[in-house]
């Protein structure tokens, strides 16, 4: 079984994920975001029926897999092998071969995908993989802005936040209303931390797996051991399950903050059920083109700064995945440039 969790970052999903690999029949790696990195590059290889090209990307992905922050230990992806499970010379069978040969090295008859950026092809995934099983994980808008205000990584600034959570829901939705409900399950940040046992419980029927109280312990695995130990952004992982880590944004959020994001992304909250707290539907704030490259170089100079402020040792194995991205869109661009070359193209 193929399961993919989609939504949008800082809505528990590290602690969610260990949860399920937590379960004898399913393996939930820290993700390398494959999709997310990998989709903006792949039309620089050319014509990926050509298996030169296509063994290209088949080892760039399984390098940046190798180059992961949380390794995947105990797996060894072979080129070769990788290729011939791909029934289509595309990103998407390279996911799922690569995904596969994890499952097996780790003794699991199923794994899940936790890259919650994957909402942005999440139709594609569907099609692709006719039988995956979708988790549609959400939290309060406005607890997920707190949350990557403080974060290394993401938006910073209210607006921009609120614009990228708003999209990433309604996506989210779209799939909901156009796959069988057999396979699509929306679960709720507050109900995960709030009443974890049931919803755990909820999700196993879904998946069609046995429920464990091991998945309770998510803290204790030496999985939760290894993320914490490679970032600060994963240092709550071994650490039980916070159940008042809701609604912080009440008194920890300015007014101005607030009225910007129920502004942006009304629409998303009103669709989940989340009441609002300042501005009222019909209510919404308009920011002209000046406030937006306002609030876009003020986005700019707050990511500057998460990034300054993070330590040595985070950034080199964060470094590790941008580095060989940079090194990827080089070497592509040359190749363009040797393709369009008059002799070579005739």
């Amino acid at each position: 079984m193929k399961i993919f969790m989609i939504g949008t970052q800082r809505s528990g999903s590290n602690l969610f994920r260990l949860m399920l690999n937590q379960l004898s029949e399913i393996a939930a790696p820290h993700p390398p975001h494959i999709l997310k990195r990998m989709m903006p590059l792949v039309s620089s290889y050319g014509d990926l029926n050509q298996p030169l090209l296509f063994s290209l990307l088949v080892n760039d992905v399984c390098r940046l897999v190798e180059l992961n922050p949380v390794p995947w230990e105990g797996v060894k992806l072979n080129r070769k092998d990788i290729m011939a499970r791909c029934s289509q010379p595309n990103l998407y069978a390279v996911t799922g071969a690569v995904y596969d040969i994890l499952a097996e090295a780790w003794g699991k008859r199923s794994w899940c995908n936790k890259s919650l950026a994957n909402v942005r092809y999440a139709e594609e995934l569907a099609q692709c993989f006719g039988d995956a099983k979708f988790i549609y994980l959400y939290r309060d808008g406005r607890d997920v802005a707190l949350s990557f205000t403080k974060a290394i990584e993401g938006e910073k600034h209210y607006y921009h936040i609120a614009k990228d959570w708003n999209t990433a829901q309604k996506r989210a939705l779209q799939l909901r209303d156009r796959i069988e409900p057999e396979r699509f399950l929306p679960v709720s940040y507050e109900n995960l931390v709030g009443n974890p046992e049931q919803t755990c419980k909820t999700v196993c029927e879904f998946l069609g797996v046995t429920y464990s109280d091991s998945m309770m312990d998510f803290h204790k695995s030496v999985e939760a051991q290894k993320a914490a130990s490679s970032s600060e952004l994963w240092s709550n992982v071994v650490r039980p399950l916070m159940q008042t880590n809701t609604r912080k944004f009440l008194k920890e959020t300015k007014e101005e903050d607030l009225r910007i994001f129920e502004s942006v992304a009304g629409e998303a909250l009103d669709a989940l059920g989340y009441e609002r707290v300042l501005v009222k539907p019909g209510e919404e704030l308009h920011f002209s083109e000046q406030e937006i490259a306002q609030f876009t170089l003020e986005n700019i100079e707050l990511k500057e700064a998460a990034w300054a402020a993070l330590s040595e040792d985070d950034r080199e194995r964060r470094n590790r995945q941008m580095s060989y991205i940079e090194e990827i869109v080089q070497r592509n661009s040359v190749l363009q440039d040797i393709s369009r070359t008059p002799i070579l193209a005739s």
